[in-house]
């Protein structure tokens, strides 16, 4: 149990923090020692290594941040801190003074938070070193530590499998066919023959429909503009996961906004993001209306529906466009056919 004692602290210092400080300060250290256990449990301890109070006051803990960089010391004070042991092979972890003390000195909440988090980085770059049986790699590895929107100190770790590993398992190559086009146009049931034809050739793949996804992953998410984009940029993440699995990935879904479907194309290496356009009128997926979306649409009760009062963007450049001409559609099947006309003439088919 660690205890922040800041009236301690104001008496041994004979000032007072403010309210608002004092909440985040133990907020943010709260925080940090979350943190640091949360790293303890995954790292191999030295066996010599306790907590013993004889310990903590006598130890001083040097780190480096990166090569060639000036080291960084501190010595015992309040707290407790984690260290790495650079002596041993491989690396193990040490425990330490975290410094609390001279709070009215000058140092920072932010300071505090800093010097915390550089030691949950520490013990990354420990553990790495330690998976690889090199403890010069924690210096290098702590400094690929990146973030990425929320996501602080993450690291992006390969495998020795890659994607050219699975594609020759499966014989087969892995790539996301996107259906796009107006609610009733037809994109589902196309999705699913298409499916069908793959397997019945013994080629796997995977159908992300729309309405499906909102049932889980994305059941959080409305109709607006925003959770739109968030809706279509959820699925375009889950389907380049299969694409690099090896598998021939269906997604299914109205995504109207080009620049939504384009930023889901950037995440795929050129040519493995297949653009399909069900290319259908609007008079007759309204007339179709399966779900009875269109009439409500057109009473008032369903609002920026696309094709209503919501636009529908259709692509500039897809790969395949399936139309409905004269009045006369291909059946599913036949439409499948021509997207796996692509796919093979392509060489996705085979590994």
């Amino acid at each position: 149990v660690i205890k922040i004692n800041l009236e301690k602290e104001e008496k041994k210092k004979n000032f007072q923090f403010q309210p608002t400080t004092k909440r985040r300060i133990k907020s943010r250290f709260t925080g940090i020692i979350e943190k640091l256990f949360k790293a303890i449990r995954r790292f191999p301890l030295a066996k010599t290594t306790s907590l013993s109070p004889a310990l903590l006051e006598s130890t001083t803990v040097v780190f480096k941040k990166k090569a060639n960089a000036n080291p960084l010391q501190w010595k015992a004070s309040p707290g407790l801190g984690v260290g790495l042991e650079t002596t041993s092979s491989p690396p193990l972890l040490s425990f330490s003074q975290l410094p609390l003390g001279n709070l009215s000195g000058g140092t920072s909440v932010n300071s505090l938070k800093t010097r915390g988090l550089f030691l949950v980085k520490a013990m990354e770059g420990s553990r790495t070193a330690s998976l690889n049986g090199h403890a010069g790699n924690a210096d290098k590895n702590a400094s690929l530590l990146s973030s990425v929107g929320n996501s602080t100190n993450i690291q992006w770790h390969e495998c020795s499998l890659n994607k050219n590993d699975r594609q020759k398992l499966l014989k087969q190559k892995g790539c996301v066919i996107w259906i796009t086009g107006l609610s009733g146009s037809g994109k589902s049931t196309v999705a699913c023959a298409l499916g069908g034809s793959l397997y019945r050739r013994g080629k796997l793949s995977y159908v992300l429909d729309g309405d499906n996804v909102r049932h889980g992953l994305n059941r959080d998410l409305s109709f607006k503009a925003e959770d739109r984009a968030e809706n279509i940029r959820r699925i375009g993440e889950v389907a380049k996961l299969f694409a690099d699995a090896g598998v021939i990935c269906i997604a299914s879904l109205i995504s109207p906004y080009r620049r939504d479907r384009d930023a889901c194309r950037a995440m795929l290496p050129a040519g493995d993001f297949i653009e399909v356009f069900m290319d259908v009128p609007l008079q007759v997926c309204e007339a179709r209306d399966s779900k009875g979306l269109y009439k409500l649409a057109r009473a008032g009760n369903i609002k920026g529906f696309t094709g209503i009062d919501d636009p529908y963007e259709p692509p500039l450049n897809c790969e395949i466009v399936l139309t409905h001409e004269g009045g006369v559609c291909a059946s599913p099947c036949e439409m499948a056919e021509e997207v796996i006309s692509y796919l093979e003439d392509k060489g996705f088919l085979e590994a």
